[in-house]
């Protein structure tokens, strides 16, 4: 660590020993007064620039990602600007003099580029602690690089480590493992939801296959991902055979939930019993199905609220799918009317209740028939179909109610109250009391 801080200040001084006897030199000065005319130009014509590409992102409809990238460009106009005329100009001064006479402009030039390139990525990035993890890291790295410093910290971090079998296990590898596999973990993720979205569009494949495909080609991604970024590393990979039994006790104990939920998952999308857009029962849970997910399957309700059930419940639960094969749906409508009525008339009162009612369907005729001769009245059940369940049972059901009371109101059908026999074992004994008399003023 000592030699590693003592490289560091005598890189440090020879810098600042260059960066002095430069002062005196004429070209030194011409690139500072270069850079000030660019970043001039580069304030001045950056409201122009940025006019026009604004009236070309104004045109973006529909994908908010890409025009919030952007916005996020937009706002660094002027550094972009500054930077490209800076790379012209060094490039220029390379073709027609010497390359010691664009030091300068070749050190301003990747310290504009790497600040346009962190603060970029930092500002795409919407967690504002791994923002500022990128950005620290980026600006670490950036300047090593710029000062010349990589080679000497690379091979510091290279003597910290430790021996796993045959392989040696360096801070410098992790750091490469961290980042590689970060860049190829997000590349196939963001790869693999762009596809998804594209399968999701597939109109001739079915609502379940969608999922499947999407799912099973962002999973192929990210292994594709993983291998790829061990091998560029040139990582051996039975060095981590030791971890497997540990992953093992990790599979049979605290991830058993996890692994049989995703193979539930599969299991769902392989055989179709449900799909998005479902309208199912699940226990207490009546409700439509948004999204299935690895994990879970998201049923919407018709209060608004989003249950997240493990995919587990849908396998070894009973399930009822109010559209597996077609979204016709029977629902029955119990009630009674006294014994005064005519169980003939009231059966066509109710059918013809039932058939005003709009969700109703008229090509499935509703019917009603008499039961029951109950304790108090005559009882009935009325039975209509609809299509739609997905706009909820309890409202139907509620809005037929109030039709047959409409119409038996209108035809003087009464529903009789339930009749109830009380008999006292011990009869009340009533006191005579005389009534109290008023008092004389």
């Amino acid at each position: 660590m000592n030699e590693l801080l003592n490289s560091l200040v005598s890189q440090a001084h020879e810098l600042w020993l260059t960066l002095v006897s430069q002062v005196s030199v004429p070209w030194f000065r011409y690139q500072l007064a270069i850079l000030a005319i660019t970043f001039v130009f580069a304030r001045l014509f950056k409201s122009r620039i940025k006019k026009a590409i604004e009236t070309r992102v104004r045109q973006i409809k529909g994908r908010p990602k890409l025009l919030r990238m952007f916005v996020v460009i937009l706002r660094r106009t002027q550094a972009i600007l500054f930077m490209l005329l800076i790379g012209g100009i060094q490039l220029l001064l390379i073709n027609i003099t010497l390359p010691s006479r664009s030091i300068l402009l070749s050190s301003i030039f990747n310290i504009t580029l790497a600040w346009i390139l962190i603060s970029i990525l930092s500002a795409v990035i919407r967690s504002r602690s791994i923002s500022r993890i990128v950005a620290f890291a980026g600006w670490v790295y950036a300047t090593m690089l710029i000062s010349g410093f990589t080679d000497r910290a690379a091979h510091f971090l290279d003597t910290l480590g430790f021996e796993l079998g045959d392989s040696r296990i360096t801070l410098l590898l992790v750091i490469k493992f961290i980042v590689v596999m970060t860049v190829t973990l997000w590349l196939a993720i963001t790869t693999g939801n762009y596809l998804e979205r594209r399968i999701q569009k597939a109109d001739e494949l079915t609502p379940s296959l969608r999922v499947l495909f999407g799912k099973m080609l962002k999973i192929t991604l990210v292994v594709i991902a993983v291998v790829i970024a061990t091998t560029e590393l040139g990582i051996d990979l039975t060095a981590f055979t030791i971890f497997s039994g540990a992953v093992g006790v990790g599979l049979g104990f605290g991830l058993q939930k996890v692994v049989s939920n995703f193979v539930s998952g599969i299991i769902i999308l392989l055989d179709r019993s449900i799909k998005p857009g479902d309208t199912i029962s699940l226990g207490d849970t009546f409700g439509w199905i948004r999204e299935l997910s690895a994990r879970f399957v998201s049923v919407v309700t018709r209060d608004g609220r989003e249950h997240l059930i493990p995919n587990e419940n849908f396998v070894t639960q009973e399930v009822i799918n109010w559209s597996f094969s077609n979204e016709l749906i029977r629902l029955d409508v119990p009630f009674g009317v006294s014994y005064e009525s005519d169980p003939h008339e009231v059966s066509a009162m109710a059918i013809e209740a039932a058939a005003s009612v709009p969700r109703v369907l008229s090509s499935q005729k509703p019917v009603c028939w008499m039961t029951n001769f109950g304790e108090s009245s005559l009882e009935f059940v009325l039975r209509f179909w609809i299509n739609d369940p997905q706009n909820g049972l309890t409202n139907i059901r509620g809005k037929v109610l109030l039709a047959l009371w409409d119409v038996f109101k209108l035809n003087n059908v009464n529903i009789p109250f339930p009749h109830r026999e009380i008999v006292l074992r011990n009869p009340l004994q009533v006191s005579n009391v005389s009534p109290l008399k008023p008092e004389a003023d």
